[in-house]
């Protein structure tokens, strides 16, 4: 398992959020304290975030080194300034390949996902049933071998057949989908998952004949007024709401929250 961080609101400097909290994700990669899968999140890194005043595609920092070991984090985090920033320290599979490619966040066009679980026996059962369900759009977009961006080729799908869908109901529909493969191959599944276009944030707490991973967030903290983060773990002490498990949680850009049920 892996652990999760997305901030929407005001611009901040990316180390605010990212390694100046106490329960910071570099703490929460050698130090996590609701993995319910594994011991560390070493197997990697990566960061991404949008401009803070152009409407341009997202940028991505990624690195295989564990976050604790990357000496450009301190210099980028004083630097990179942003009002939607996302990151992810990882915890590979058995057997799955630790470099760039397998590196969160994943991204396609406006689209950054990070993702946080996993699909039982995924080459064995799933990877073959989900590639023949993607266009040749979705299936190209995927550089490397994880479940978590084959399903992020998913969303990809739904949103390239449901162009004027809504993320929220894109995210939905994959995980719809995810559902009834898991149910038909008799596997486990779960996917906590944040995907963002820079302007919203679209989160799940979901899984298939399992528990689902932690997952929290919180709005207007004093430390970070007109915003809301989303994370694995909280990141500080404060007025943290665990997400309903099997649920959906968006947050518009004027920083609404609405949960709903799946």
């Amino acid at each position: 398992m892996c652990r999760l961080l997305a901030y929407l609101g005001s611009s901040i400097l990316l180390d605010r959020i990212l390694t100046k909290p106490e329960h910071s994700l570099v703490v929460q990669s050698y130090q996590p304290r609701e993995m319910n899968s594994g011991l560390l999140n070493a197997d990697g890194f990566g960061i991404g975030w949008y401009h803070a005043q152009k409407d341009t595609p997202p940028f991505t920092y990624k690195n295989v080194l564990p976050i604790w070991n990357d000496t450009n984090l301190s210099s980028l985090g004083r630097y990179i300034e942003s009002r939607c920033i996302l990151g992810a320290v990882r915890s590979a599979t058995l057997g799955q390949a630790v470099d760039l490619s397998n590196c969160q966040p994943f991204n396609y066009q406006q689209l950054l996902c990070i993702h946080n679980g996993r699909i039982e026996n995924f080459r064995e059962a799933l990877a073959r049933p989900l590639r023949d369900r993607l266009s040749d759009v979705a299936y190209k977009s995927i550089k490397g071998s994880t479940d978590s961006e084959h399903f992020f080729a998913l969303i990809i799908e739904e949103l390239y057949n449901n162009p004027t869908a809504t993320l929220t109901e894109v995210l939905q529909n994959a995980l719809l989908t995810l559902d009834q493969l898991a149910k038909s191959y008799d596997i486990t599944a779960s996917a906590n998952l944040i995907i963002s276009d820079g302007q919203q944030l679209v989160a799940s707490r979901f899984a298939t004949n399992t528990q689902s991973p932690s997952l929290y967030w919180l709005r207007d903290d004093p430390t970070y007024p007109e915003s809301v983060i989303i994370a694995s773990e909280p990141l500080f002490a404060g007025n943290w709401h665990p997400v309903s498990e099997q649920s959906i949680l968006s947050v518009g850009k004027d920083l609404n929250v609405q949960i709903a049920q799946l």
